[in-house]
């Protein structure tokens, strides 16, 4: 068996070692993101459950990776490490794919959101769930309606309302509402879809950074992997065998010669 540098081994180990970290963070980040989000009752937003599968599956797929590859440098198994190298050329165009993707999609997040948020006005004449989620931001974040109070059409649920404590701080305002009779509602000054932005900011930031740390380690990986590949199959090529001549075969002239007189 050919015999790998321990040096080399022990890195791309190492490596191993951080992808299978990488994978794992992957998952508890999925996990933290759903605990969170039945936490704040947003549990039905749209697109949530596709997201959170795909953090599972890639954290899965990433430490399956990583133990492949551990098992394939600590056996120097040749085939391991070819099927591991493959996965790294698969997983960074990927990778970078998405990254790419995303960065330019992002800025336009923000336009199709407002559209679909826009479309569910007025919200005391949209679905229960939808009013039920809505409900559970304002209660979460402090917010009343989605862009204005007014989203509520007639009637102003009491996740609007603030108290005399929050007041004092400066969230609250105090509106006149007219349907018959002119009532006065003290309700939270802030509206949802700004903080709602906030939040679509901050899961992209931490989505590219997920997937061009995950490009950089494949493609570092891609690198690890040749090399231990092409050593073991430098060490696995039998030298050349150069056959010689013994010299006692070999033709040379007499060293003397007899020397007689001929005859006459």
């Amino acid at each position: 068996m050919a015999k790998v540098n321990v040096c080399l081994k022990r890195t791309f180990t190492f490596f191993n070692l951080l992808f299978a970290i990488v994978g794992g963070l992957i998952i508890g980040l999925a996990l933290l993101s759903q605990t969170l989000s039945r936490r704040n009752g947003v549990q039905e937003l749209e697109g949530r459950t596709i997201g959170l599968i795909t953090l599972y599956i890639m954290g899965s797929i990433t430490m399956m990776i990583a133990i492949l590859g551990a098992y394939g440098a600590h056996r120097e198994n040749r085939g391991a490490l070819i099927a591991f190298l493959v996965f790294m050329v698969i997983g960074s165009l990927m990778m970078l794919k998405t990254g790419v993707s995303t960065a330019i999609s992002r800025p336009q997040v923000e336009n199709v959101l407002e559209e679909k948020f826009r479309s569910l006005l007025p919200l005391d004449q949209s679905a229960q769930s939808t009013q039920n989620i809505i409900n559970s931001l304002q209660e979460t974040f402090q917010c009343c309606g989605l862009f204005s109070y007014k989203d509520w059409g007639k009637e102003i649920p009491s996740s609007c309302d603030c108290n005399s404590e929050q007041e004092m701080e400066g969230k609250c305002q105090t509106v006149q509402y007219q349907v018959i009779h002119m009532i006065y509602y003290t309700l939270y000054h802030p509206t949802c879809f700004p903080i709602i932005m906030e939040y679509v900011a901050m899961v992209y930031n931490i989505l590219l950074a997920v997937v061009f740390s995950l490009a950089t380690l494949a493609l570092l990986g891609m690198m690890l992997s040749s090399m231990i590949i092409h050593q073991m199959r430098q060490q696995g090529v039998r030298p050349t065998m150069v056959l010689t001549i013994p010299a006692i075969f070999s033709q040379q002239p007499p060293k003397y010669q007899e020397l007689y007189n001929s005859p006459a």
